[in-house]
């Protein structure tokens, strides 16, 4: 099954880069996960000031310009994670949270881990 799996954390953390060995042992997971068959995509998002939301609401269309300074925490990035239970798919995010923990002990984040609905898909 092929989940979506999304780390929201708070923009302040873009003021100063990630440390040069939380860097590294990112490209090794990556790497691994890659190699393993476990990671499909990755990518993380520029930051919100650089887009928009798009909302409707009562049958009108309103679009509103980053950044979005209300909102405590944004979608960083992105993966989408090949695994055939919910234990693998709980054991690769621990390892890629707990990548962050040791490296970047300062940084915090909450990752959102969902399955990806085929069923949806395929109404398209």
């Amino acid at each position: 099954m092929k989940y979506l799996s999304f780390v929201r954390a708070s923009e302040t953390h873009r003021n100063s880069p990630p440390p040069p060995a939380m860097m590294e042992a990112m490209g090794g997971l990556i790497e691994r996960f890659t190699r393993e068959g476990a990671l499909v995509d990755t990518g993380g998002l520029a930051p919100s000031k650089d887009g928009f939301r798009m909302r409707l609401a009562d049958g009108a269309l309103t679009t509103i310009d980053g950044p979005f300074t209300e909102t405590k925490e944004i979608i960083g990035g992105w993966a989408i994670l090949q695994a055939s239970s919910r234990e693998e798919i709980l054991r690769l995010t621990t390892e890629f949270l707990d990548l962050h923990r040791v490296h970047w002990p300062d940084f915090e984040c909450e990752c959102e881990v969902r399955p990806i609905d085929f069923m949806a898909s395929d109404a398209r």
